[in-house]
C-alpha cells in the first residue's frame, strides 16, 4: 500500500485518508474516491488530497477484517459466537447466549504479532459473558494489508475462539444456619448468579452447623451442581463444611484459591456432581473468585492445579466494602 499526498485528479479509486468539506458535503475518511469525488474536490479548489493506494497484494481493511473473523470463527453456531459485518476494517465477534470465553492464547498472541496492521484483541480467558456481550474484536487497523500476512494470521487464528456454554442445569444450596442467623442476602447473592448463567436454583436447604447434619442434608440433594454456604468461614480443609462433603460420600479436590476476595473456597464431588464451597464474600454481589469457579465448573471447564495458579495473575480484585477484614483497614 502507498500511502502519501497526490494530485487530485490522480486520486481516482484510491481511498480518502482524511475526511474533507467542500461545497457543503462531507467527503469521509475511508471512502472510495470515485470520478464524482474528483469533480467535486476540483471544483471546490482541492488540488491535491492525501490517500491510501492499494498494489496488486494488498486486502482492504474490511476484507481483511471480515476473512480474518472467519478464520476465528468458522462456524458461529458451534462457537456460540455471532460475527457483525466488516465496517472501517472492524469485525466485533459477540455472545450469542451466556458462557464464558475459551481461546488459545498462545496462538492469539502469536497473530498478533504477525504485523502491527492485523489486530484481534479479546476480553481474558474464561470471562464469563451474556448474551450480546462483546468477546472480541478484529481491527485493521490501515486501510490494507498484505495478503500473505494476513493468510499467516488466518492460519495462525483458526478456530482459536469459542463460548462454552453452562453445561449444567440444575443447582441446590445447603445453607448452615448459626444461632439466630437468617442468610437471605446470601441465598439472593447466588441465585442472582445461577440466573446469569442459566442455571435453575431448584432447592435451598439448611441444617445446623455441623458435620453430620450437613452430610444428611447433602445425602438428600439430586441437582446436577451443589453448592454451599456456611454460617461460619471454612478455614481449613478439615473444617466442618469439607469433612460433611466427605462424610456424605464426597472429595473435597481444592481448598484456598488465589484469588482475593474468594481465598476461601473449596471444589470437590460427590459421586461425579461437582460441590462448592462458597467464601462469605458470595454475599455480595460484587465480583469475586467464587464467581471464577462457580462460572467455569458450570460451563464444563476443568479446573486442575495449574488453572488455579493461573488465576492468581489478575486475580487481586476490587475490594468490597462490606468485607469483615478489609485488606487496608481504615486509620
Amino acid at each position: 500500500m502507498i500511502f502519501g499526498p497526490v494530485p487530485t485528479k490522480q486520486a481516482k479509486g484510491s481511498i480518502l485518508a482524511h475526511s474533507i468539506f467542500c461545497s457543503g458535503r462531507r467527503l469521509r475518511k475511508g471512502m472510495t474516491l470515485e470520478e464524482a469525488d474528483i469533480e467535486l474536490l476540483s471544483a471546490s479548489g482541492v488540488n491535491e488530497v492525501t490517500v491510501a493506494q492499494l498494489q496488486d497484494k494488498d486486502v482492504h481493511e474490511n476484507q481483511a477484517a471480515a476473512e480474518l473473523a472467519e478464520a476465528l470463527v468458522p462456524d458461529v453456531k458451534a462457537a456460540g459466537l455471532e460475527r457483525t459485518s466488516a465496517f472501517t476494517g472492524r469485525v466485533n465477534l459477540v455472545a450469542a447466549g451466556p458462557g464464558v470465553v475459551a481461546q488459545q492464547t498462545d496462538r492469539l498472541i502469536a497473530l498478533n504479532s504477525i504485523d502491527p496492521m492485523i489486530t484481534f484483541a479479546t476480553v481474558p480467558n474464561y470471562q464469563q459473558m451474556q448474551k450480546g456481550g462483546l468477546v472480541g474484536t478484529v481491527k485493521i487497523i490501515s486501510y490494507a494489508v498484505d495478503e500473505e500476512k494476513l493468510r499467516s494470521a488466518c492460519a495462525m487464528g483458526a478456530a482459536a475462539i469459542k463460548l462454552m456454554p453452562p453445561r449444567l442445569k440444575t443447582a441446590s444450596l445447603l445453607v448452615s444456619q448459626g444461632a439466630n442467623r437468617s442468610d437471605e442476602k446470601g441465598i439472593s447473592a447466588i441465585k442472582s448468579r445461577l440466573d446469569a448463567l442459566g442455571i435453575t436454583l431448584e432447592k435451598v436447604i439448611t441444617s445446623e452447623h455441623d458435620i453430620n447434619p450437613m452430610a444428611r442434608a447433602l445425602s438428600t440433594l439430586s441437582s446436577e451442581l451443589l453448592l454451599i454456604l456456611t454460617s461460619s468461614a471454612t478455614s481449613d480443609p478439615n473444617d466442618t463444611a469439607p469433612a460433611a462433603v466427605r462424610a456424605a460420600g464426597g472429595q473435597i479436590d481444592r481448598f484456598g484459591i488465589p484469588v482475593d476476595p474468594g481465598n476461601l473456597l473449596f471444589l470437590g464431588h460427590i459421586q461425579s456432581r461437582p460441590v462448592i464451597g462458597f467464601p462469605g464474600c458470595v454475599r455480595s454481589p460484587a465480583l469475586n473468585g467464587a464467581d471464577w469457579v462457580l462460572s467455569q465448573i458450570a460451563c464444563g471447564v476443568s479446573l486442575d492445579e495449574n488453572s488455579f495458579a493461573q488465576m492468581a495473575i489478575g486475580g487481586l480484585l476490587k475490594e468490597i466494602p462490606t468485607r469483615p477484614q478489609p485488606r487496608r483497614p481504615k486509620k
